[in-house]
C-alpha cells in the first residue's frame, strides 16, 4: 500500500506569525496564499500546511500519487482501493470515498488516539 506523500496539517490562530516562524526554520513557501488563508510550507521533503480557520484540529495527510513537490508519481495506489484494503483489515473509517468514481477522492480515519489521517487524492 503506498499512502503519497506525507505532511501535517495545521491549525494555526494567526497564518502570518506561523508563516514567519516556520521560515525561521528553513521552510519556504510552496503553495496557497494569505488570500486563501493558508500555505504550504516546504523544508527539503518536508511538507507543512498551515491553515486559518479551515478546520479544528491538526491533521495528518497523505496524498496518494504526488511525490513532495506536487508532481505525479506512477505506479500509485488510488485513494479507493487503499480504502478497501483498510475496510477489509478491519480499520473504522470517519469518512469514505466514493469507490464507485474515479480521479480526486478522500477518506479519514482516526488513529487509536484520536489522531485525524486524511488521504486525500487531487489526481
Amino acid at each position: 500500500m503506498k499512502l503519497g506523500v506525507l505532511s501535517m496539517s495545521l491549525n494555526v490562530s494567526n497564518l502570518q506569525v506561523s508563516k514567519a516562524f516556520y521560515e525561521k526554520l528553513g521552510f519556504i513557501e510552496f503553495g496557497g496564499s494569505k488570500e486563501l488563508n493558508y500555505y504550504i510550507m516546504k523544508n527539503e521533503n518536508a511538507l507543512i500546511g498551515l491553515f486559518h480557520g479551515m478546520f479544528e484540529d491538526n491533521i495528518i495527510t497523505f496524498n496518494p500519487g504526488w511525490d513532495e513537490n506536487a508532481q505525479e508519481v506512477n505506479p500509485f495506489t488510488d485513494v479507493r482501493d487503499i480504502q478497501k484494503q483498510l475496510k477489509a483489515k478491519g480499520v473504522v473509517l470517519e469518512s469514505e470515498a466514493d469507490e464507485t468514481t474515479e480521479g480526486p477522492e478522500s477518506f479519514v480515519v482516526l488513529d487509536p488516539d484520536g489522531n485525524v489521517i486524511l488521504v486525500d487524492q487531487h489526481r
